[in-house]
């Protein structure tokens, strides 16, 4: 299977840079590894376009929750902003423009026009605020009792009843959806609202991810990251979105290999393979939507079409049937 120009095990810069040019002039055609590349970056750049987080912020996120070798934005500079935006647009127009590969928007052109725009991570700095609020969990929660016995851990003082009282800090863990969906159909008031990502068992990840919508008061949100910060683990607070960070990308990339498989671009166990190693993830994203569940992938992506209702996040063929009759992802048709 042929290197893609994204990939981390080519080291020689000049290997990669003549690949993306020939895919660009449309005389090589884009490997499986350069189509689950571009829906890396691709939903990567759609999350810095809608402000809910920087470059660095997003790369670091999912280094420290998925186990990518490099960010996304990080591996698109190995290659160079310019001569990957150029790969990454011709891909979209030999995919027929399918709508999962669609290039960033603005975000993209600023990294083209200037690559200063990637810089250095800077982690935030914890808050200490006098008292903290009670917590109440939404009965909706992903991971709820892993939840509950990680606020337990914390010290929080929990609140267990049908809904908040007007003092507690409102928690939602959602797949898929934004905080803000997700208080409007909960009824609870958006101003002590603040969403966590469960996607990923919280022993699995270096970094925990909290998420505000537009009208959490400063004081919860802060309440919220010194809560989670105590027993040392970084925290990174982000503007309200879809399915956070991590959901959000994995879930396209997850979807995007499932569908190389659809197109029999490969054996899966090949696919899965040549893309962890092309991308510098932990796993392969088929072994990814196994041990996060297809179910659970599917939820994000529905989910996030009705947030944005773009049909980018239409679930593959692949991802679906295997979903509904649970069968492994890397299980192959006779």
């Amino acid at each position: 299977m042929q290197d893609s120009f994204f990939s981390v095990a080519t080291a020689d810069a000049g290997t990669r840079a003549q690949i993306a040019q020939s895919v660009a002039q449309a005389r090589q055609l884009p490997s499986p590894q350069d189509l689950a590349g571009c829906a890396y970056v691709s939903e990567a750049l759609r999350i810095v376009d809608e402000g809910t987080a920087d470059f660095a912020t997003v790369d670091r996120i999912l280094q420290d929750q998925a186990g990518a070798s490099l960010g996304p934005f990080a591996l698109q500079a190995r290659l160079g902003a310019v001569p990957a935006l150029a790969a990454m647009e011709a891909v979209y127009r030999l995919q027929h423009e399918e709508p999962r590969l669609r290039p960033g928007g603005p975000a993209a052109l600023r990294l083209a026009a200037d690559p200063a725009a990637l810089q250095p991570f800077t982690e935030q700095a914890v808050p200490a605020p006098a008292e903290l609020p009670p917590v109440w969990v939404s009965t909706r929660a992903a991971r709820r009792a892993e939840l509950y016995q990680l606020l337990k851990d914390l010290g929080a003082r929990i609140e267990t009843g049908q809904s908040p009282s007007p003092q507690a800090l409102s928690l939602v863990a959602s797949l898929g959806f934004d905080v803000t969906t997700v208080a409007v159909v909960e009824r609870l008031d958006p101003a002590r609202t603040v969403g966590i990502d469960m996607l990923v068992e919280d022993a699995a990840t270096k970094r925990r991810v909290l998420a505000t919508n537009p009208a959490t008061r400063p004081d919860m949100r802060d309440a919220a990251h010194a809560l989670f910060a105590r027993d040392g683990k970084a925290v990174s607070v982000v503007r309200d979105t879809g399915g956070f960070v991590t959901q959000r990308v994995l879930a396209a990339v997850v979807n995007q290999a499932c569908d190389a498989c659809q197109q029999r671009l490969g054996s899966p166990a090949e696919l899965d393979a040549a893309i962890a190693r092309d991308l510098g993830l932990a796993q392969g994203p088929l072994a990814m939507g196994n041990r996060w569940g297809p179910s659970s992938i599917l939820e994000v992506l529905f989910n996030l079409q009705t947030v944005y209702g773009d049909t980018r996040y239409r679930p593959s063929p692949w991802l679906r049937r295997r979903g509904a009759i649970g069968l492994s992802l890397l299980q192959d048709e006779n």
